[in-house]
């Protein structure tokens, strides 16, 4: 939902082994932690009226770091920009609902991973679409954000029957969805409920799929912090926060706060 290539298993096994290991001796210290970020992408992460940065991930970021007791600062990079900016050193580590999948864990190294959520496919109640009959998906237009795993799905299974649209964000897939520019999206669907309202009697759109997390090797397996490669002592103190997190409540407190079931793996 990332330089030697390696399997996700690998890079998870890796991770545990860390534990073992000095800190210490493995890693400078951070008196400031710099975490990229792609600003909406709601409920996750977004802005209030007052600029101030909030949703789950924010929320969960910052009580990671207060937990590590060093001072963390959101930096804002395009989602396609994401990796090369942790390359490039622009900030020390990705917290944008990046799922693990075994083509980013050739690039980056994840941590443990934190929560999942389905993808759902969406239409308006204007169109009567059965997404189980791929021939009667033919010619239609799906709208889907680029880059991303709900991309990647559409495209392999999808591309030879459904013409794909790809934007930026996802309030460019809800304008033209209602416009009818689009007749269907395939959404992160905590995205799709923040964004639009679903099913309800006053709603414009509805869910015409079950909730899809599978194949894992499209979809990933689960959401991960990223960091790179060499920064294995980094990466094991967020595991360790996140880990403290879960268990003294703070993760139920926030998760119940965005969401009515549960995120957690």
């Amino acid at each position: 939902m990332r330089y030697a290539t390696l399997s996700v298993a690998a890079v998870l096994a890796a991770g545990a082994s860390l534990s073992m290991v000095s800190t210490a001796a493995l890693a400078r210290d951070y008196d400031e932690i710099r975490l990229g970020v792609d600003i909406p992408y709601e409920p996750f992460m977004y802005r209030e009226a007052d600029g101030t940065l909030t949703g789950f991930e924010i929320e969960l970021g910052n009580a990671v770091c207060d937990y590590l007791e060093v001072s963390c600062t959101w930096v804002e990079q395009d989602w396609d920009g994401i990796i090369p900016g942790l390359l490039a050193r622009n900030y020390d580590a990705i917290m944008s609902s990046m799922a693990i999948t075994d083509e980013r864990a050739q690039r980056v190294l994840f941590s443990e991973a934190y929560y999942t959520t389905p993808s759902a496919w969406i239409t308006t109640h204007a169109h009567d679409i059965d997404i189980e009959d791929r021939a009667s998906l033919e010619g239609l237009t799906v709208g889907v954000q680029r880059a991303t795993l709900q991309d990647n799905y559409v495209t392999e299974l999808y591309g030879d029957v459904l013409e794909i649209r790809r934007y930026t964000g996802v309030d460019d897939v809800v304008t033209d969805l209602l416009a009818g520019r689009l007749d269907l999206t395939f959404m992160d669907y905590p995205i799709a409920e923040a964004a639009i309202d679903i099913d309800t009697p006053e709603s414009d759109f509805q869910r015409i799929s079950d909730f899809i997390k599978e194949p894992a090797e499209i979809l990933g397996q689960g959401v991960g912090m990223a960091f790179r490669p060499r920064d294995e002592a980094l990466a094991e103190r967020f595991n360790d926060a996140l880990r403290a997190v879960k268990e003294n409540g703070t993760y139920d407190e926030i998760m119940n706060r965005y969401f009515n079931y549960d995120v957690r793996l």
